[in-house]
């Protein structure tokens, strides 16, 4: 299978899913489904409204947490930016970072090349997260800590999914999908980046200070959005995915360290996943 038919078969598969799951069906057709999914995917909705209250099964994918939660006030805590498993974490070494135990990608090529060389090269010896978001999770995803937002690039890609059976299954596997990069600074001014990761059915990844980035459309050309102004508080809404994929955070070097133990855990968004030195 050659990678232009994947990219049309994935694509299309993701955007006829992202047009079935926006339809508003009949009340009861529409609880039928919501049930469905709730059952199959195992969504705990204690955190949220009720079933009933969701329209379409893209709203209930995109729910909003009916409260909120508590936002550690310790200014050097990194927080999970999202209800997620940690698939891998830990040091970058040689330009590489690994997916899932095994298998690597050169985050050089996952930034791409709109990005400076003396950029990339503080990320060396630095570190990385990767969270997955399944199906089950909310998803949503929110600042992880007191930033501005220097420069967003959109790089249209295939829509693999992105669970543990892929990540085990094809080699640089985020390098492949479809996926939109932010290059951030916290207010000491190092260096970040939070890399959204697309992943079939996942029709459309957002951001809230930016309504011009469309994803999983039929584009083909990489964007890139400069910024001057663009500060975030940290527990801000930063964006939602339309189903389960993947967040990968690189740190230049010196910047964090990793709370101790998270690999191969569950993390939710408000959680500490790194303190600033």
């Amino acid at each position: 299978m050659n990678s232009l038919f994947k990219a049309v078969w994935t694509n299309a598969v993701s955007r006829a899913f992202g047009k079935f799951a926006s339809t508003k069906f009949p009340s009861l057709l529409q609880l039928l489904i919501n049930y469905s999914y709730v059952k199959l995917t195992g969504v705990d909705l204690s955190a949220f409204n009720e079933i009933d209250q969701y329209k379409t099964l893209n709203e209930l994918f995109t729910r909003k947490l009916s409260y909120e939660r508590d936002i550690t006030k310790d200014p050097n805590a990194f927080i999970s930016p999202s209800d997620s498993l940690i698939s891998a974490e830990g040091d970058i070494k040689e330009h590489t970072a690994l997916q899932i135990k095994g298998f690597s990608y050169d985050i050089r090529e996952l930034l791409s090349v709109n990005f400076e060389e003396d950029v990339l090269k503080t990320l060396e010896n630095g570190k990385f997260i990767n969270f997955y978001l399944s199906p089950m999770d909310y998803h949503r995803y929110h600042v992880p800590i007191d930033m501005k937002v220097l420069r967003v690039v959109h790089i249209p890609g295939l829509l693999y999914p992105v669970n543990m059976k892929y990540l085990k299954k094809i080699p640089s596997l985020f390098v492949k999908n479809e996926r939109v990069v932010l290059e951030c600074i916290d207010n000491s001014n190092r260096l970040f980046f939070i890399v959204l990761v697309g992943a079939l059915n996942v029709g459309k990844m957002t951001l809230s200070f930016d309504e011009r980035i469309e994803t999983n459309t039929n584009a083909k050309e990489v964007k890139v959005y400069d910024y001057e102004d663009v500060s975030l508080k940290k527990g801000e809404e930063l964006g939602m995915f339309m189903m389960g994929s993947t967040i990968v955070m690189l740190f230049e070097e010196g910047f964090v360290e990793l709370v101790e133990n998270l690999n191969g855990k569950k993390v939710r968004f408000a959680d500490v996943v790194a303190y600033r030195k």
